[in-house]
């Protein structure tokens, strides 16, 4: 493969003293909620609110100086945009990130106040990538890529380490996990771990509903696109396709997709800020959603949930609040 449980351990490392080890969270009432005994890996409470600093702080932690030194490029709907943009301003280089323009205010707004240049696009109708590389032709940046990168999976592989040390600390031994899934890389880098440790557990990436590419894919054999007309409030995973690598790690280590509505993702929310005393995103929700409205069965077993991200908009929190 091109990402190893040893990339992510030496991840891990680089790491270490700049990563918030995140809690893993267990409430009575939401174990009575869903039928069993559910952890919650809070990775919201991470650096830049998501998972996404792992991997771009592993990556610029990895590069050669001089490289580094010339400029970062990026593309992404908010949390990759943030985590790239802390880490670039951690190392003192300048950093470009292209971004949506219906992306939420609250990730434009922290992207740029880290320090980062945006440049908006429509993610409808224009390409990030042709974009992305006109602008490193022109300006000699490095590009660091959301999730089709074996340095950015590694780095979101280390939440799966910290689960893994956190499932030994309270005695628990899951059954199945479920982690949002986007273009693949926290859910492929998470599972190589974890499949490490617990050969048996069934590991599933969730989705909103109409971008179960990855679901489609798995049953597939063979990445699937979304239909471009497909539309969710899941800003931070609407990509069009599972990651080229993200996506063959998964064929070996992956169970069957699972996605939900948007509804499901909300009413996720308000039960993570209500029991857990989480803020969390929309996309960030999906894989609690999973197991709340009773997709994944937990039917008396141990799983494990990835909140991946609490970067909402408060017009969107107050929508899930209110459900």
């Amino acid at each position: 493969m091109a990402v190893t449980p040893d990339d992510i351990r030496d991840a891990a490392r680089r790491l270490s003293g700049h990563a918030v080890r995140t809690p893993l969270l267990e409430s009575p009432r939401l174990n009575a909620q869903a039928g069993g005994r559910l952890l919650v890996k809070a990775e919201c409470l991470q650096k830049t609110g998501s998972f996404k600093f792992r991997g771009a702080y592993n990556t610029l932690s990895s590069m050669d100086p001089d490289v580094r030194a010339r400029g970062i490029l990026t593309y992404s709907s908010g949390n990759h945009a943030q985590g790239v943009a802390l880490a670039a301003r951690m190392f003192g280089v300048p950093a470009t990130i292209i971004m949506p323009s219906d992306a939420p205010d609250l990730k434009k707004r922290n992207t740029a106040e880290y320090g980062a240049e945006l440049v908006l696009y429509d993610r409808f109708g224009e390409s990030r990538e042709a974009l992305g590389e006109r602008l490193i032709d022109e300006r000699g940046l490095t590009l660091v890529k959301p999730y089709d990168q074996p340095s950015v999976i590694a780095g979101q592989g280390t939440a799966g380490i910290e689960i893994i040390e956190q499932c030994g600390e309270t005695d628990a031994s899951p059954d199945l996990l479920a982690c949002p899934a986007g273009g693949g890389g926290l859910v492929t880098g998470v599972s190589l771990v974890m499949k490490e440790a617990f050969p048996d557990i069934a590991i599933h990436p969730a989705e909103p509903a109409g971008f179960d590419d990855w679901g489609r894919s798995l049953a597939a054999g063979a990445r699937q696109s979304v239909d471009p007309d497909a539309r969710s409030i899941c800003d931070a995973i609407l990509t069009p396709t599972p990651g080229e690598i993200p996506f063959a790690i998964g064929q070996r280590t992956l169970s069957s997709g699972v996605s939900v509505t948007d509804d499901e993702a909300l009413a996720a929310m308000k039960t993570a800020f209500l029991e857990l005393k989480l803020v969390a995103e929309p996309g960030g929700a999906v894989a609690l959603a999973a197991f709340l409205s009773g997709k994944l069965p937990l039917e008396g077993r141990t799983a494990v949930a990835v909140v991946s991200g609490g970067n909402v908009d408060p017009a969107v929190f107050r929508q899930a609040l209110a459900t």
